[in-house]
């Protein structure tokens, strides 16, 4: 029966609009629309259930690296299948957790070197901020019990679990929780186009990291840690913090003694065009969280590395009560973690950071062009990573009225010719799969511009 039935549009398009919740979508406007249903994927494209052919610009919620329906992941996936598809790792341990473990050890920024596993990257951070509040607890006999708060960045996105919400700082996203969610610090978010401390680019000194060392002067002796989205702030609208920035709050939670965090669930893989956007400023943090593109975009893993220093505060005798008490059922599931294996030898192999290059060049290059349409208003790229700003007055940099739906009012005028991408607001993001040709991308970048003349009139 299900054979004949999960192609048939219409009835899928019945069963999706009277059983699906979708996430982050307002179903009321959903319900409204055709919704599109996809069945297969290939390379570059995903293809819904009537054969139509569509270019995925955002690697399916920047999860997808190496392309749809690979044949060196698929077969790993296989062969691990026949061995075996799950065991827990509570008190176990199964052989592709351990060989990735070894594996991230040795690509990551030097001294992470022990791997938490988890399932998402809401969980990775999940982990991080209670391995970072656990740590100080714990250390030197509880001498820096006081410990117990977490600096986060304004417009920051860490996940939807009320830990990573509470480090959270966009109001849209999380404003509706705050009596459930624990006490966080914000810094200011280095927003130059929309600067919060109403500076210049050009002028500013980088003033955003002077307010996070005045937050840490004052409140260093009770903050456990500084956590921040590296180089770029995904759900915030392809925020990317200016060069330095990142290695400043480095500096600055080694001068305050706090743990820094990188959560490097968007930003990891590939997507800033090194491997880990630490690199690109020597920074290696204390706790790193991975997710997304660690499986190629295959699976649900993720992990959370942190130093021998973390590590040692945890390690005592049963009853001693210093046991790190979290876990999940699929913690370094065997499927997995072998589709994540395979996915970092296909970087290797196939020498993909290196074959980004001349595709930031390209990007960079024919986003230039979008300057000339009167309503975008900033446009930020870092890698393979880009956000477009729409603005009803390109001069006030005035946004447009959420009510007037620009941002999904694009993405539909997109799909009609051909391309899946998805809006943050008024921002239009761009996360192609990583190895996607540069004619693909050339065709995503055309796709993308003129859905943005019809819609806002050129």
């Amino acid at each position: 029966m299900l054979d004949l039935i999960k192609y048939d549009p219409a009835l899928l398009e019945q069963w999706d609009k009277e059983y699906v919740w979708h996430p982050f979508t307002q179903m009321q406007q959903y319900t409204r629309e055709k919704p599109l249903i996809i069945a297969r994927g290939e390379g570059s494209y995903l293809i819904d259930v009537e054969g139509n052919r569509y270019l995925d610009g955002v690697s399916s919620l920047w999860v997808t690296v190496h392309g749809h329906c690979h044949p060196a992941l698929n077969r790993a996936i296989k062969e691990q299948l026949d061995e075996i598809a799950h065991s827990t790792l509570l008190g176990l341990a199964n052989v592709p957790s351990i060989l990735l473990a070894k594996k991230l050890v040795e690509i990551t920024p030097p001294g992470l070197n022990k791997v938490f596993y988890s399932d998402a990257g809401a969980t990775a951070v999940e982990i991080a901020l209670k391995m970072a509040f656990q740590y100080w607890q714990q250390k030197e006999g509880g001498r820096f019990r006081s410990k117990t708060k977490f600096i986060s960045l304004v417009e920051a996105y860490h996940g939807d679990t009320i830990g990573s919400v509470s480090v959270g700082g966009i109001s849209l996203f999380h404003g509706i929780f705050k009596p459930l969610l624990f006490e966080c610090l914000h810094a200011p978010a280095p927003y130059c186009y929309r600067c919060p401390l109403e500076r210049e680019r050009e002028s500013c000194g980088m003033a955003c990291a002077d307010r996070l060392e005045e937050l840490l002067k004052e409140h260093h002796q009770e903050v456990a840690a500084v956590i921040i989205e590296p180089l770029v702030q995904g759900a915030a609208g392809m925020i990317t913090a200016p060069d330095g920035f990142l290695r400043r709050v480095r500096e600055l939670c080694t001068r305050y003694n706090v743990l820094l965090i990188a959560d490097e669930v968007a930003v990891g893989f590939g997507r800033t065009g090194r491997l880990f956007a630490c690199e690109h400023e020597g920074v290696s943090p204390d706790l790193m969280c991975l997710a997304k593109g660690i499986t190629g975009g295959y699976l649900p893993l993720a992990a959370t590395l942190t130093t021998d220093e973390v590590y040692s505060a945890f390690l005592g005798k049963p009853e001693e009560g210093k046991t790190f008490y979290h876990g999940h059922t699929y913690t370094g599931n065997p499927l997995a973690c072998a589709a994540a294996l395979a996915s970092i030898e296909l970087f290797e192999k196939e020498n993909l950071l290196a074959a980004l290059q001349p595709k930031i060049e390209l990007l960079h290059r024919k986003l230039g062009g979008f300057w000339e349409l009167p309503h975008v208003g900033d446009i930020r790229q870092r890698g393979m990573m880009v956000g477009i700003e729409l603005v009803a007055d390109k001069k006030t940099k005035q946004p447009y009225p959420r009510e007037e739906q620009v941002g999904h009012r694009v993405i539909l005028e997109a799909r009609r010719r051909g391309l899946v991408i998805r809006p943050l607001d008024n921002v239009i993001v761009l996360m192609p799969v990583l190895a996607m040709s540069e004619e693909e991308l050339n065709q995503v970048l055309e796709i993308t511009y003129e859905s943005i003349a019809v819609v806002t009139g050129k």
